[in-house]
């Protein structure tokens, strides 16, 4: 089976080519362990080209080493650098041990080939033994790589299969073409096939092999006291051999020649100094692992957290020094199990984490957070980490250290709390309650805790900021504590009481039977702020609180503590001292207040208000003195009442910039009339806030030099109780408008404080009596008295006297018949637009009004405004019978209830 010559060197060509190209391909998402394989496959197919091109055959007839020869094992080179850099860590070739048992596999592989192929080509060959040992370097060359790789073909498992079985096939090859020599005849068939085939090998090398890896190779690695498999290995095809070869040389008696006993010889003298290689390495482990189990032991001492080594069992079997800071001694916890030393409740826990690391790597470790059991019997928080140690004599044990992490531990408690209580009261702030909320509502809460039957009570002190302007922060702070102790004393122990904000308190119920529990609880809460006065800055000081009640809506349940403040601020609004509870138009109605604040806004800039003017008449002439200016809007198609739309404007600060309109509006009205003849008189109501801003005084001055009215023609009007809670400057401001000619009136008058007494203290020019004194003229006796009382000591201070309410015949007589001179009212005349005023009969230059008939009352072309001059298509067609006090807006003074309007035109 002799081949021929070119066909074999194109076949090998190719091969190696494509082995090449696929190698390279393959580099270069692999890595360089592939550019040595193709490396190795390059000098492969030169060799095999250039021998078969020369003599037509793998090997020459002659037992030589030829140039062939030199180039098949210069590619043994890369194809040993290949190979190690595929196992894992790509070191070059491993340590001298791995590369002695390579060498010992490359012996026994020869002599087991000699003794099977070379000793009967040896015996037939007529060369000299000198002349065969040259031709034996080729595939000895080819048996020591191959046994020297064993163990970095193993580390790297699939991925070196492919050469691996390539150089296992040169071999074969190799020795073959040796028989083949030594027999005096050319190479056959079978050599060249077998280089073929190691061709190929290397090039399905390049085949994208899925990597497998020998199980525990790594771990044994680590372990210093095992035997690599490679050594194991190694040894066993060694003594194999050895055994082999010496039984066949001695069979033989030396008709083999001396190869096997010389080979023999060499693998026992091999086999004894890796023996003793391998005691010497025992030794040093062992004295290495007492010496680092010693060193251990040291450090272990000298660190500051503890260490503790279990057995299998859990049981202790060593403690550190530093176990002492926890009141035990080392010697005492020895055989103790770990879980006598944790809280019942970590146990668990720490069971599983402990069987984790005892069947995990060595190197990983474990956390575990528990409570260790001091020897004086306190808990302490510790930290503590396990893992698997191997100590001295490869005895399993778990290593586990922990570190006291209690005063971490307080101080995050102490952080928390701090974030989440009062500082001032020690109650749950308002962010626990609204987190405290969000689990019970929102996310399902405790399964005892319906959503359904939560409510929320909101507390406010009524009058807590006169205490603070009185006494000083300190005291307030001591009623703020006082009262959270009264209210937390109120409510059952599994609810939260919570301080809101300031003065505000809030109240969670988790679980209630039924509303009315809730209600009882508002009402004692209520009680205990209000029923025992409070120790405040050596004075006894009495309370009342507004609360809130809202009961959490399966829909709108987010919206509890919302609802709850909204039921508050109505208690508030209705006086304080009382408990409400929400109802949905509430919140309907703080949408619209918002609503309007923000239109209100609008129309104030665009200027598109209108004012109506209610005349002001001397009641013993139907003369009309003056007019009040009182402010109409209206808002997507419909008449917003005063009383509300200025209330907003109050509580939004808006109450200035409308008041500055209404005040330049009118003054330019009224000097429009006067200077028609018509010397007619504007009053303009002011509004606390108003009459407090900055520059007020200076603000109304300029109104009147711009628009040309007399000083004298412009009366302010301001509440009783604005004049008496007036601050100093606000009454040294209206003081010098009254000095400079405005003149001052106070509006219902009589309602509230003991007014008489005051009159001598307030610097005003014109009383106007309260609508609610006027409205018992003539069925209630006491309140006749009272009306003629004011009337007449109006008169002897040189007051003059105002009636407001006017509403039936018999109370105009009466006032007639008291000596009042001016009055307003439904039976005087309605507030009426300009051309319903221009429209009045004129008597000698004075416009007049028909009293006691209602002659001035309706506006032409409107339906009649009601009494309190809400929106007109509300109002009645005849003057209401019997009625005996107006509805009343309280917005410091900003309500007008004498003048058939409920909310009178602000000066502002």
């Amino acid at each position: 089976m002799s081949p021929a010559g070119p066909a074999w060197t194109i076949a090998g060509i190719l091969l190696a080519a494509a082995a090449v190209a696929l190698l390279l391909r393959r580099s270069r998402s692999s890595g360089p362990a592939y550019r040595w394989l193709a490396a190795a496959a390059a000098a492969w197919g030169a060799a095999f080209a250039a021998q078969v091109a020369a003599v037509g055959s793998v090997m020459p007839a002659a037992v030589e080493l030829s140039l062939t020869d030199l180039l098949a094992m210069a590619g043994l080179v890369p194809l040993a650098i290949g190979v190690c850099r595929l196992a894992p860590g790509g070191r070059p070739a491993g340590s001298v041990s791995r590369l002695a048992d390579g060498g010992l596999v490359g012996l026994g592989v020869f002599a087991i080939a000699w003794i099977a192929v070379l000793r009967p080509a040896y015996a037939a060959t007529a060369v000299g033994p000198a002349s065969f040992s040259v031709d034996l370097i080729h595939p000895l060359a080819d048996l020591v790589a191959l046994g020297a790789l064993l163990p970095a073909a193993l580390r790297a498992g699939r991925a070196a299969l492919a050469p691996y079985l390539a150089l296992a096939a040169a071999t074969l090859g190799d020795l073959v073409a040796v028989q083949d020599r030594a027999a005096g005849l050319h190479a056959g068939a079978w050599p060249q096939l077998a280089w073929l085939l190691a061709i190929c090998l290397l090039g399905a090398a390049a085949l994208p092999w899925p990597p497998v890896t020998v199980p525990g190779t790594d771990d044994a690695e680590r372990a210093l006291p095992a035997v690599p498999l490679s050594t194991v290995v190694g040894l066993a095809v060694a003594g194999l051999a050895a055994v082999a070869t010496f039984i066949f040389a001695l069979v033989t008696r030396g008709h083999s020649g001396p190869v096997p006993l010389v080979a023999s010889c060499a693998l026992a003298f091999a086999l004894v100094a890796r023996a003793a290689g391998l005691l010497r390495r025992s030794e040093s482990l062992t004295k290495l692992s007492a010496t680092s189990g010693s060193k251990f032991l040291q450090l272990a001492d000298r660190t500051s957290d503890v260490v503790l080594l279990c057995d299998t069992a859990a049981a202790i079997t060593y403690a550190s020094r530093a176990i002492g800071r926890y009141g035990y001694v080392p010697a005492d916890l020895t055989g103790r199990q770990l879980s006598d030393l944790l809280h019942p409740d970590d146990q668990g826990n720490a069971a599983r984490t402990a069987a984790a690391a005892a069947i995990g790597n060595p190197a990983q470790v474990h956390s575990l957070a528990c409570r260790v059991r001091a020897a004086d019997g306190t808990w302490r928080h510790v930290q503590a980490t396990l893992s698997r140690y191997t100590g001295t004599g490869r005895q399993e044990a778990l290593l586990v250290t922990a570190r006291d992490v209690s005063d971490q531990v307080a101080l995050r408690r102490q952080v928390t709390h701090l974030t989440f209580h009062d500082g001032l009261t020690g109650l749950p702030n308002r962010a626990y309650l609204e987190e405290r909320v969000k689990d019970l509502l929102l996310s399902g809460g405790d399964t005892a805790a319906q959503p359904e039957r939560a409510a929320a009570i909101f507390v406010d002190l009524d009058g807590f900021t006169a205490i603070n302007d009185s006494a000083d922060h300190g005291a307030g702070d001591l009623l703020l504590a006082e009262a959270g102790r009264r209210l937390r004393a109120q409510v059952p122990a599994h609810d939260t009481v919570a301080r809101w904000g300031g003065d505000e308190f809030a109240i969670l119920i988790e679980h209630a039977a039924r509303p009315q529990d809730v209600v009882d609880i508002a009402e004692r809460l209520a009680g205990a702020i209000a029923a025992t006065p409070f120790r405040v800055a050596d004075r006894d000081i009495t309370m009342t609180a507004s609360l809130g009640v809202a009961f959490a809506d399966s829909d709108l349940a987010e919206h509890l503590l919302r609802n709850a403040d909204l039921a508050m601020a109505r208690a508030k609004e209705a006086g304080g001292g009382r408990v409400e509870v929400f109802a949905a138009h509430m919140h309907a109605d703080v949408i619209r207040r918002l609503e309007l604040a923000a239109a209100l806004r609008e129309t104030i800039a665009a200027g598109a208000l209108r004012l109506e003017y209610q005349p002001l008449v001397e009641l013993a002439t139907s003369r009309v003195a003056g007019v009040e200016a009182l402010v109409r809007w209206s808002w997507a198609g419909e008449q917003v009442p005063p009383a509300e739309f200025l209330s907003v404007a109050e509580e939004s600060g808006l109450i200035v910039a409308l008041g500055e309109w209404v005040l330049r509006t009118a003054c330019q009205q009224v000097a429009d009339w006067r200077a028609g003849g018509w010397q007619v008189g504007l009053s303009v109501n002011c509004s606390l806030r108003q009459a407090g801003a900055s520059g007020f005084a200076e603000s109304v001055l300029t109104a009147l030099d711009d628009c040309g009215l007399p000083r004298s023609a412009l009366t302010l009007e301001l509440t009783e109780r604005m004049l008496i809670d007036a601050p100093e400057p606000m009454l040294e401001e209206l003081a010098r408008l009254r000095a400079l000619g405005i003149r001052l009136a106070i509006d219902d008058f009589g309602t509230g404080y003991a007014s008489l007494a005051y009159l001598r203290q307030l610097p005003v020019d014109i009383i106007k009596i309260d609508p609610s004194f006027v409205a018992g003229l003539g069925t209630d006796g006491t309140l006749a008295m009272l009306t003629r009382t004011i009337v007449q000591v109006g008169h002897d201070l040189g007051i003059e006297i105002v009636a407001e309410g006017i509403e039936r015949p018999e109370q105009l007589e009466l006032l007639r018949a008291m000596g009042c001179g001016l009055g307003q009212g439904f039976l005087v005349a309605r507030p009426m637009t300009v051309q319903a005023i221009e429209s009045l009969p004129e008597s000698g230059g004075r416009r007049a009004v028909v009293l006691g008939t209602g002659q001035a009352g309706p506006t032409p072309g409107r339906p009649p405004a009601d009494a309190e001059g809400g929106p007109d298509e509300l109002a009645p067609a005849t003057p209401p019978a019997g009625r005996l006090e107006p509805v009343r807006a309280d917005t410091d003074g900003l309500a007008d209830t004498d003048s058939d309007e409920p909310a009178a035109a602000p000066a502002g």
